[in-house]
């Protein structure tokens, strides 16, 4: 069966994950990042939120991936009040494949699902010392909006960066 593609750069596509593309996501998560969630967070973001959880594919394997969760709380954008957001929990390209629009895609395609759910915004959290991650989110609207000391396991601070998205 033909699986959905929401999205398209050259040879590569964007679709949904499925539950048999986690253990692949996983992987790519391993491979790429510091950061490790349990395996049964995962499945936990996809069941709830299937639309916001993306994988990026190349000749058939999965190469990327773009989990989000939808979450109402204050806004990081110097708003008063509260708004319904799109977090972006974590994103991750395979090393061979960065530098080819696939982080871009996946980031848009990611939005246009989270304004679909109601979202006016998304935010998400960067290591400070990762600058070709900072490039990419600022090149898409992002800002930083905050900075979070000691936010990761190793006491690496992390920025949070949000965009406004739907309007």
């Amino acid at each position: 069966m033909q699986k959905a593609v929401v999205a398209r750069v050259g040879d590569y596509q964007v679709r949904r994950c499925e539950r048999d593309d986690v253990q692949a996501v996983i992987n790519i998560n391993m491979e790429t990042l510091p950061e490790h969630y349990s395996d049964y967070f995962y499945y936990e973001i996809l069941a709830e939120f299937p639309e916001t959880f993306l994988v990026a594919e190349f000749d058939g394997a999965i190469i990327g991936y773009v989990m989000c969760r939808i979450e109402y709380g204050f806004s990081h954008l110097r708003r008063l009040g509260l708004a319904r957001k799109g977090h972006v929990v974590s994103v991750a390209v395979k090393e061979q494949h960065r530098g080819k629009g696939v982080g871009t895609l996946l980031m848009n395609a990611s939005q246009e699902a989270m304004v679909e759910k109601a979202a006016t915004e998304s935010y998400l959290e960067v290591r400070v010392t990762n600058a070709e991650a900072i490039a990419l989110y600022q090149r898409l609207g992002y800002i930083v909006a905050s900075r979070l000391e000691a936010y990761y396991k190793d006491g690496e601070a992390a920025l949070v960066m949000a965009a406004k998205i739907g309007q």
